[in-house]
């Protein structure tokens, strides 16, 4: 009598969408593998046949085989060496493996199960047991086959995300460089003083923005602003605000007007009220700024400015120490009818105005305390021997030291005015 059930029952055919179809039966004896492959194509499987281990091989070579139903003992290859061999294979696609055997020593099955078998059956082949163990490996093969199709899936968004991440990378550090050029120059010396501004934004781009424009011969206009929120968004907002202070035309400056002998300055906190009304109207944003701005008169030193919001404007004396001035303020682009107040002041020769954002004053330590104004005027106390662009990097690196890195919570902003005097006396 042959070692398999030769009475097997007739199934409905495989549903197409079952994970195995194609069974490969290896055996060296033909009648054995005959018999099974008759039962197992009533159940409606494509089946192939095999002698031996080697000849499996070539099969699994050509086909796409989803169970392997072997004999343990075969000459040449047994059924253990061709499980081992096929398991070594690389091969993306896996093939469930039930081991035939008439051995019943548990050590045997463990050899066969540790080699990458999946199952075994004890022959001879009960063939309800047969099926409950082919449908066992159907369920295992359908979630491995739904996990590596959710796999290649997740692969290919990889991919798709990080081609994506990459265009929008490149497109910040366009962002990044088009934001820079709004400061247009670093550092401009004048016969009586110079002007000296840097941005680092927190991000690729940022809210805060520092520059200065001419009005007249004789009058500069600075400014510092710093847009709520960050990112793009903010962004787009700042290269907006700072499109409204530039040129030396009333068309194109909210900081200059006609006068009688041609362009003039208009009063600071007009210029904020301005602004407050543009953002307010015309822009509607729900976003709102904070607001610095200082008119220069460079023969003189004669200064008329206005704090919204900002953090407060600072005269550093030639002597090192440091004045703050302001009264504080409220940002543009928040409240509608706000009323904005403008101070003046003169600088002496030697002396100089510092505009700093909020990203300077509130840097915590890594104790979480703010720098604030005190900490600020104790470190520009210490450099009050730089000038130019030197002061500014050593004031980042003053703040790099501070925060204990200079991977900064928000953007940093700073614009400077140093006045030598009436023809550059304090050169």
């Amino acid at each position: 009598m042959l070692p398999y059930a030769a009475e097997l029952p007739t199934l409905d055919p495989i549903a197409s969408g079952q994970a195995i179809r194609n069974v490969l039966v290896v055996d060296d004896s033909r009648a054995q593998r005959l018999v099974l492959a008759a039962g197992l194509r009533k159940w409606g499987y494509c089946v192939h046949q095999a002698e031996s281990g080697a000849q499996a091989l070539e099969i699994i070579a050509k086909h796409e085989i989803d169970l392997v139903l072997s004999d343990w003992m075969m000459p040449g290859m047994n059924g253990i060496e061709f499980c081992r061999t096929l398991r070594q294979q690389d091969s993306e696609r896996y093939t469930y493996f039930i081991l035939l055997t008439s051995k019943s020593d548990k050590a045997a099955v463990a050899e066969g199960l540790e080699v990458g078998a999946d199952d075994y059956l004890a022959k001879p082949v009960d063939s309800g047991e047969l099926r409950a163990r082919i449908k066992a490996g159907e369920r295992v093969l359908a979630m491995e086959r739904a996990l590596r199709g959710n796999n290649e899936l997740l692969t290919d968004t990889l991919v798709k995300l990080r081609n994506l991440y990459a265009a929008l990378d490149r497109d910040l550090v366009d962002a990044r460089n088009l934001q820079q050029s709004l400061l247009r120059e670093p550092h401009h010396r004048y016969d009586t003083g110079a002007i000296s501004v840097m941005l680092r934004p927190s991000g690729h781009v940022g809210g805060d923005m520092v520059g200065f424009f001419e009005i007249t011969p004789e009058l500069t206009g600075m400014y510092g602003f710093d847009v709520s929120g960050h990112g793009v968004a903010s962004a787009l907002l700042t290269a907006r605000l700072s499109g409204l202070l530039s040129g030396a035309s009333s068309d194109h400056n909210i900081a200059v007007e006609h006068g009688p002998d041609g362009p003039m300055g208009r009063a600071p906190a007009q210029v904020a009220k301005v602004m407050n009304e543009l953002m307010l109207g015309e822009i509607e944003t729900d976003r709102y700024a904070t607001l610095a701005y200082a008119e220069i008169n460079r023969t003189n030193g004669k200064l008329r400015l206005v704090q919204a919001g900002h953090p407060h404007p600072l005269l550093q004396h030639a002597d090192g120490s440091v004045t703050i001035l302001g009264q504080g303020g409220l940002p543009v682009g928040l409240l509608e009818g706000a009323e904005y107040f403008g101070f003046e002041t003169t600088l002496q020769p030697g002396e100089r105005l510092i505009l700093v954002s909020d990203g300077v004053t509130e840097c915590p330590n890594p104790q979480q305390e703010e720098l604030g104004h005190e900490g600020l005027n104790r470190i520009l106390t210490r450099l009050a021997d730089l000038r130019g662009n030197a002061l500014l990097e050593a004031l980042m690196w003053e703040l790099a030291t501070w925060h204990d890195s200079e991977d900064f919570p928000d953007d940093i902003s700073y614009a400077l005015f140093e006045y030598d005097g009436p023809a550059g006396e304090a050169a």
